[in-house]
């Protein structure tokens, strides 16, 4: 086929030449002829293609199905598999849906949000040691006092 193919392209080119040497007006015949003989041209490539596409397609189906034999053979999940079961468990340990904040693609937080999130987390360390300090005095409080 690919001879064929490469034989059409170098004859039409010769033919091109012969008639540049040669003198003389095409006839409307030639130019019929030489169309023809293009549409053939494209045609073969045409051919050539969707079968070549057809044997990869089929090259890639057995390599697939090999794959799978592997696959169940070792126990392997499908990367597809195992990003959905990575996701399954993720949304179960979240109590549900994923929030944005479980995803890698998040948006970056911006100085004012940072600011906020340090706030906060200093706020609740400053509240968990007076909550343990109060926890200690009460404590103390008891043990001094003694109901009757």
């Amino acid at each position: 086929m690919a001879a064929f193919i490469a034989k059409q392209m170098v004859g039409n080119q010769l033919s091109a030449v012969k008639d540049i040497g040669g003198g003389g007006e095409s006839s409307a015949e030639d130019k019929a002829k030489l169309e023809e003989l293009e549409r053939q041209r494209l045609e073969a490539l045409k051919e050539a293609e969707d079968k070549r596409n057809e044997k990869h397609r089929k090259m890639e189906e057995e390599r697939e199905k090999m794959r799978q034999g592997f696959r169940d053979k070792y126990g392997i999940k499908k990367k597809e598999e195992k990003e959905e079961e990575a996701r399954r468990q993720q949304e179960a340990l979240m109590g549900g849906a994923a929030t944005a904040d479980s995803t890698l693609n998040r948006p970056k937080k911006t100085p004012e949000e940072l600011a906020a999130e340090a706030n906060q987390d200093e706020f609740t360390k400053l509240k968990s040691t007076i909550e343990t300090k109060v926890n200690e005095i009460k404590t103390e409080v008891e043990g001094k006092c003694v109901l009757q």
